[in-house]
């Protein structure tokens, strides 16, 4: 059985549009490297502050 991990384990980045650190997340996985926003509204850009 695999053994659960903490999500302070987990690594982080911080997007790109709004400055929040955000957590790995499973669907995530393969693409790791090139995700650059914490959700779909900061990708879209309407989560702009202003």
């Amino acid at each position: 059985m695999p053994r659960m991990r903490r999500k302070s384990d987990l690594p982080t980045k911080t997007c790109a549009a709004c400055g929040l650190p955000f957590t790995w997340r499973k669907k995530w996985e393969r693409d790791w490297d090139n995700v650059k926003f914490c959700s779909d509204r900061c990708r879209s850009g309407k989560g702009k502050a202003g």
